[in-house]
């Protein structure tokens, strides 16, 4: 492992990375110029692994909804790109039919009771047999079946939104005749709104306890970043890029309809180092000298604005090939992230805080 380090470092340590400012140079016989140098606090966010990952915006579930009744569709008010709340009516079969079903099962119905009841008066004067009488009794409970589906008919005669829906495409026009099953119209089921994310297998498997695991969406619909809630994973890799498809959810409070499936989202997940000491430095950060890693701390003086810096031999690792986890490092810690091999052990520098024109 740390034959690897070292590689990684050695790549790294060929440009460096620290800033100068001409300003700063001090007169002859003294250090020279006071660099700039850019530092990383240890603990806190320094001791997480972080990780960003392009997401899409993907609904619940989408479905394909269609009548379980054949007919002539009269009426089908639903708009691609169109939100429908639950329960709200999206398209019609001609009710003719199935009103005229639904009498004719009545006035059967009403036969069949007038039957039974003269079978079962007959029955008790022994004028006809308990068979006949019993057949007209299966006649009537027939003719309650009948009129119970003629109904059920009647009204699977009208398409509802089960749901809180996008109206993705309409798959069938207007005033055609149509099948019992055929699809009408495909929706998505924006009850609640998830983000979908591929995880490479290395990584899901090292971190396949999620209940340390942070993840943030960032998006230009939002100001800042959204928490998100895991929801669920496939079981099963992509055929492509051997990755898992890790699904997240937004919260309910969050959701707008400018979040519509297809739409890209930042994910950024957050995994805790799970020790105190431990801090993720970049390999720039990291010197090696025969087995022995060492990296710089900057010790500010009294005026804040400048300070020394000074070795502190560190334990490394590194699991992803392109992060070091470092340990023996106190919590506030400021390390040096770049450079370090410009520096030598006391020089005074100053803390790197971004480019500015005057």
């Amino acid at each position: 492992m740390k034959q690897l380090i070292s590689v990684l470092l050695c790549a790294t340590l060929a440009t460096p990375l620290i800033a100068q400012n001409p300003d700063d140079l001090t007169p002859s016989g003294t250090q020279g110029p006071i660099r700039s140098v850019k530092l990383i606090e240890a603990g806190g966010a320094a001791a997480q692994v972080k990780r960003v990952f392009f997401g899409q915006i993907a609904a619940r579930e989408t479905v394909d909804l269609s009548f379980e009744v054949g007919g002539r569709m009269v009426m089908f008010d639903a708009q691609e790109g169109q939100f429908l709340q639950e329960g709200a009516q999206i398209a019609a079969l001609d009710a003719a039919p199935f009103e005229r079903a639904v009498q004719r099962a009545e006035v059967q119905l009403t036969q069949a009771e007038r039957d039974f009841e003269r079978s079962q008066t007959l029955a008790k004067s022994n004028a006809v047999s308990t068979a006949q009488a019993q057949d007209t009794q299966t006649a009537r409970d027939l003719a309650r079946l009948a009129l119970t589906e003629a109904r059920e008919a009647l009204d699977h005669a009208t398409l509802i939104a089960p749901f809180r829906a996008l109206v993705a495409s309409r798959l069938t026009p207007n005033y055609a005749n149509i099948a019992p099953g055929q699809a009408i119209v495909r929706l998505h089921d924006m009850s609640e709104v998830r983000v979908e994310i591929d995880v490479p297998e290395q990584m899901f498997q090292m971190y396949s306890n999620a209940a340390g695991i942070e993840f943030t969406g960032t998006s230009p619909v939002f100001s800042g970043g959204v928490p998100l809630e895991l929801r669920e994973f496939n079981a099963e890799t992509q055929s492509i890029g051997q990755s898992y498809r890790v699904t997240l959810a937004l919260p309910a409070d969050r959701v707008t309809p400018k979040l519509i499936p297809g739409a890209s989202m930042s994910v950024t997940a957050r995994v805790a180092a799970g020790d105190d000491t431990a801090t993720t430095l970049p390999p720039s950060a990291v010197m090696m000298s025969k087995d022995q890693a060492r990296v710089m701390v900057y010790t500010p003086d009294e005026s804040g604005e400048q300070g020394q810096v000074s070795w502190v031999s560190v334990e490394v690792s590194s699991s992803t090939g392109t992060d070091i986890v470092a340990t023996g490092l106190e919590p506030g810690t400021l390390v040096v992230g770049a450079g370090t091999q410009l520096l030598r052990e006391g020089d005074t520098v100053r803390p790197f805080n971004g480019l500015s024109i005057e």
